[in-house]
Formats: C-alpha cells, structure tokens, sequence
C-alpha cells in the first residue's frame, strides 16, 4: 500500500488530503488541483525498486493516486515503445528525434494511461458508473476499461467524431450519445446529465488521477533515453531537449511537464525539456493567445477542421497552466498545423517509417517539421514526440441498429465533414519508361531514402554516388536522366560537382536537382541560379513536390 496522497490547490495553496470523491479545494472550493508526493523519501530507493518491477505504468505506484489497485482490471498501459526516427531524422536534418509510439497501448492511444488510473481509482472509490466527453480516443480507452472493470459508462460525443470511433466506443458496451454539435457544447450536455444523475463526471485536467496518469510518459522517457544515448551527465535519468505533442484541451502536456518536474525535484534529471504544444490551423485557441502574449485562450466558437478529435475550441486554464509551465521552466512554443501538412505527415510517416498515425498524431509530426525547418529545434538537440494514436476501424454489421442515442443541438443540422485518410497514393513517374536517377549523398540514410521513394513511383534504374568524386564517374560512365544532388559534402561538395559536370561535354546537359538540408545563403542561391532545374530542401519529401519535379523532368 503506498502512503497517503496530498494535493494543493493551484489557487489557494492549502494542502489537504488526497480523497478521490472530493474534487475541489475544501478551503476555496477550486477543481484545479495537483497532487504532491514525499519526492525526497522517494528518491532515495526509486531506481532500484523500478529496476525490479515490469516496464509499464504501474512501475511507479509510489507516484500515483493509488493506495491498492486490483491488477485484475489492467490491460497491459504503459511501457511504450521508444522509437529512434532514423529517416524522418535524416530528411529533415536533426538526427535524434525518437517517437513515444503510444499506438502500441491496448486500444491505440495514449489515453489507455487515463483510463487505467482513474478507473483503477473508481474501483478503489467503490464508483461503479460514469460519464465522460470526449473526441473519440478517451471514450474508446474509457469503455475497454470500464468493461473490464464492471462499471458502467455514459459516453458524450460530438457527431463529428469519426464513425470508426463511435463504433469502437459502442462494441465495449459503453452507452453511447451522439451530440449534434461543437465539442464544447458536448462538455456541457454531459457535465449536466452526470449532475441530473448525481453520476461521477470526468474532469480532464482537473482531475488528479488524469494529470498523475499523464505524468508516466515523462517517466518512461527518462528511462529510455539512456538506453539510446547514455544517461545525462552526472545525473541517472535522461531528459530530451524537446518535448512535443498535438493538443485539444492540453491535459498530456500538463501531465508529462509535472512529470519531469518531478524527476528533476528527485535529483533523476538535470532539466525539463521544452515543450511544444501543436494545434490545427482551424482550431488553435492555445497558439493564437500566444503569439499575442495573452495568459488566456481565444475561444474559437466554429472550429474549421477535418481533425475533429482536436476540434476543442476552449481550453479554458488548460492553456494557462501550460503557458505558465512554459515560462517557468526551460521553455517552449505553441504552434498550429494545416490539415494538408498534418496529412502529407501522416503520408511521409507510413513510407519513410513504417508508422500507420491518426491525423491527431500526425498534427505533432507537423509541427516538427516546421520548427526545424525555422530553427527553433537545432539540428543537433535531442526530440521526442508523442505518437498519440493509431485508428482501427470497427465492422459495423456487428454492432446493428440503435448502437447510439443521438441529440440534436443545431439548427439546419450540421454538414457531413469530409471522410479523413491517408492522402491517395502518388501516381507513377514517367510510366511508359524507366529513366536513369543518380542519387549523390554523402549520408547513406538519405540516399536510402531518395531510393524509397523513387521505387515507389516507378521501375527507374538507380546509381548511388558518396562523395563528389565518385558521382562525376558514374556520371561519365553511366549518363543518367537525371542527377539529385546534395550540395553539402566533404571535400568535394555540389558546387564543384556540377562545375565538373559542366566542363565535360557528356555530362554538360544532365538535369541536376538539388536536394539540401542547408538553408542557402542568397550567395549560394545565386550561384545556383540558372545551373539546376530545382531546389529542394530535405523534408519537402512530405510534399508532392520531388515527385512533381522528376516528372516534369522525364516526361
């Protein structure tokens, strides 16, 4: 049995002890809450008593809401895979990025945390029915838990929730209402049928056994990293430079900040990451307060986005805390993602690295993209993203009529939004023959890469060159189509490269695209000008963009 839990309120500051059915401050009456532990006892015997337990989120009860779980109701949470993202790295410059692949949860996202703990606490509570709002993946991670625990559960959706979701939510059993409506809205029909009822309602990030949840991710990366980079210096447990994760209402990012917090407090650690938070373009009241500098969101009243599940258009003090976090520690950024960049990421992640992700996730990858691309991640700093969930749809012949109970709250009814999905597959390059490409990289993943990809499009004949030297002999020796060339490499670069091939008649009128990671100097572009058909920058991949060139090109 662990020792007794206390919490503070963020508000008023008072302590009091940790009672799963009080959800507010006895002294001011707030839901904003946060749960403290005896970090220095802890501390002492943490790493050797993890050391003998099971690498899942149970490895650390010392530091969760739990007095006595009943281990009969897990379903194997946590423990998450750490992934080192070789050829995301590669393309776009910034060799150690590593995905938490919370896909691999028993239903698929990294709500199976939440889930765990506050069904484990409303068990131990003596609760046996519930209501929750939600996008989709909380309710499905809810309803798996919920069934196995025996207790009952209301689950509230916006009808803009995929299909695939709800029918996964109804196959567990959970009694399901489709709202007719925005997100927001859905809250509050729910908050108010729990009270009718006088039924336990999921509080999010107000709720203690949600943050404390939340929190293990950060404790598995600790643990991980060591394992793919050696421990920090001097210190036991690794924290990364970055932190990065798509958000709706923000709870994870809450949670995974308290959770380096906490290892830093129990001296396992020497920082906090910094931490960005990702929202979709048509739904980003989080990134709009900050880059106005504001300590509250700006509600969005009509979300215009095909990623319903991140489709929270009030974050209420959600993004306070976050951006309080921020300012107090090491730092961070909120920035948004188009629908077509978040669906060109989901497309570049399934080719380049075997990962199948949910537009929610791919949002994350994204905003990855853009802030390497601007600078604001080195090249060198150590990344991890939250690879927050894998959709799998379920047969809806299974299920039958009257799987859900549906409340209209608009008037005329809301339009259908489009179907989400991967982006459709992209069309061959030059058909009708087979053109000769010779990849020039210095770096045997890029060249990997560059290959992937062509072979997906068409039969081409391919050479590979490692330096300058060797590319104008296979250029004189095999006379490709066509030349991608990466301008940065050792001794001798692109530059003197294509100066080479220019001098030689035989190679003079190959077509040469550049392909860099560099961000050119206006001198660099202007030596380039009029010499290449293009230039890409390495993580356009993601795009159309190479394609579209090779068969301009060729065709």
């Amino acid at each position: 049995m662990n020792p007794p839990i206390k919490v503070r309120c963020l508000d008023c500051k008072t302590e009091s002890s940790y009672l799963f059915n009080q959800t507010a401050c006895p002294a001011c009456g707030s839901q904003w809450r946060e749960a403290v532990y005896d970090y220095p006892a802890i501390a002492l015997q943490a790493l050797s008593e993890w050391s003998k337990r099971p690498f899942n989120l149970w490895r650390y009860h010392e530091l969760l809401p739990i007095q006595s779980r009943d281990p009969n109701i897990s379903l194997g949470e946590g423990g998450t895979p750490l992934l080192k993202a070789i050829n995301l790295g590669t393309m776009i410059g910034c060799k150690n990025i590593f995905i938490k692949d919370e896909r691999q949860g028993p239903t698929a996202s990294f709500k199976d945390r939440q889930a765990a703990v506050t069904i484990a606490a409303l068990r131990e509570a003596g609760i046996r029915e519930m209501v929750v709002a939600s996008t989709g993946n909380v309710a499905i991670a809810y309803s798996a838990y919920a069934a196995r625990a025996g207790i009952k559960l209301w689950a509230f959706l916006t009808s803009l929730v995929p299909s695939e979701k709800m029918r996964e939510v109804a196959i567990y059993g959970t009694q399901v209402i489709k709202v007719t409506g925005s997100y927001d809205q859905t809250k509050k029909v729910a908050s108010e049928f729990a009270a009718q009822r006088n039924l336990y309602y999921d509080l999010g990030a107000r709720s203690i056994p949600c943050i404390e949840a939340m929190k293990t991710i950060a404790y598995e990366i600790a643990e991980q990293l060591p394992n793919q980079l050696g421990p920090g210096e001097g210190y036991p447990l690794r924290a990364p430079d970055w932190y990065i994760q798509s958000v709706s209402g923000g709870m994870g990012p809450i949670g995974v900040i308290k959770g380096f917090t906490e290892l830093k407090a129990m001296n396992l650690i020497d920082r906090i990451p910094k931490i960005a938070v990702i929202q979709v373009d048509g739904c980003a009241p989080m990134v709009h307060a900050w880059q106005q500098g504001l300590d509250t969101p700006l509600p969005v009243a009509s979300p215009k986005t095909l990623i319903e599940t991140l489709a929270t258009g009030d974050p209420g003090r959600s993004y306070t805390l976050l951006r309080q976090m921020m300012l107090q520690n090491n730092g961070g950024t909120f920035i948004s993602s188009s629908d077509e960049d978040t669906f060109r990421a989901m497309h570049f992640l399934a080719k380049m690295e075997g990962l199948s992700v949910e537009p929610a996730a791919a949002v994350a990858f994204s905003g990855l993209i853009q802030l390497v691309r601007s600078g604001v991640i080195g090249h060198d700093e150590v990344v991890v993203v939250n690879n927050t969930g894998h959709t799998f749809p379920i047969e809806s012949a299974i299920l039958g009529e009257g799987w859900s109970h549906d409340i209209n709250l608009s008037h005329p009814a809301l339009q259908e939004s489009q179907e989400e999905g991967l982006l459709a597959a992209l069309s061959k390059v030059a058909s009708d023959r087979y053109p000769r490409v010779l990849i020039v990289d210095d770096m045997p993943e890029a060249r990997q890469l560059l290959r992937r990809i062509l072979q997906s499009q068409g039969n081409f004949t391919l050479f590979e060159a490692a330096n300058g030297k060797e590319a104008i002999e296979v250029s004189q020796k095999e006379r490709p189509n066509l030349i991608l060339l990466d301008l940065m490499m050792p001794e001798m670069d692109g530059f003197a490269v294509m100066d080479a091939l220019q001098k030689d008649k035989s190679t003079a009128e190959i077509p040469v695209v550049v392909v860099t990671a560099k961000e050119l100097t206006p001198q660099e572009k202007q030596r380039l000008r009029g010499r290449i058909q293009n230039l890409l920058q390495k993580g356009d991949f993601i795009s159309e963009d190479l394609q579209n060139e090779v068969k301009s090109l060729l065709n």
